[in-house]
C-alpha cells in the first residue's frame, strides 16, 4: 500500500550558520559599534540580546535575511516577545520549530476527512503518516495540505509504493 510522512525539520547546522553570518555582520556594521548585542543558541532556542529596540529589530532583520540565504524556512523561527534585561537591554527568545505540534496534525487529519479523500492519516509522535490504495490519491492529498495556510514549514518523505 503506497504511503508518505509528513514531517517539520529544521536543519540546526544551517540555523548555527545563519547565526554565525550575522553575528559577523554586527561586529563590523558601523550602527552597532560598541554596543553589546549578541546572538546565542542552545538547542532549539536563540537568544538574541541588544541595547535598544531599535537595534533588536534590526538583529531580527539581519536574521531572517541569513536564515534566507542559508535556505531555512523564516517561517520555523517563532519569534516571543521582546522582555527587558538587565542594564536597560532587551532580550528576546526565538524558537526553532522542530516537529508537527498535536494542534497542526490533527487540523491536517480533519482537512483530509472533510476533502473525502481516499486515504488513511496517521499522527505518529510528531509526524503524520498517509497511506493510501493509490499513488494518485496520495499525490491529491499532497496538493490539499499544500494548499492548507499552515504555519510551518512541511517536508513530505519516504513516498513509496
Amino acid at each position: 500500500m503506497p504511503s508518505f510522512d509528513i514531517v517539520s525539520r529544521t536543519e540546526l547546522a544551517e540555523v548555527d550558520n545563519a547565526v554565525q553570518g550575522a553575528s559577523r555582520e554586527i561586529a563590523t556594521r558601523y550602527d552597532f559599534k560598541g554596543a553589546k548585542c549578541s546572538f546565542e543558541r542552545t538547542d532549539e532556542t536563540l537568544t538574541l540580546k541588544a541595547d535598544d529596540s531599535y537595534k533588536l529589530e534590526q538583529m531580527q532583520e539581519l536574521l531572517r535575511g541569513h536564515m534566507a540565504r542559508r535556505k531555512v524556512e523564516i517561517s520555523a523561527l517563532d519569534f516571543g516577545k521582546p522582555e527587558a534585561a538587565s542594564g536597560n537591554s532587551l532580550r528576546q527568545v526565538v524558537t526553532v520549530k522542530q516537529g508537527i505540534g498535536r494542534e497542526v496534525a490533527q487540523q491536517i487529519v480533519k482537512e483530509i476527512k472533510a476533502a473525502k479523500m481516499k486515504v488513511q492519516a496517521a499522527i505518529q509522535g510528531d509526524e503524520l503518516r498517509i497511506s493510501g490504495k493509490k499513488r494518485d490519491d496520495l499525490q491529491k492529498t499532497i496538493d490539499l495540505i499544500k494548499g492548507l495556510k499552515i504555519e510551518q514549514p512541511l517536508q513530505y518523505l519516504n513516498f513509496r509504493d
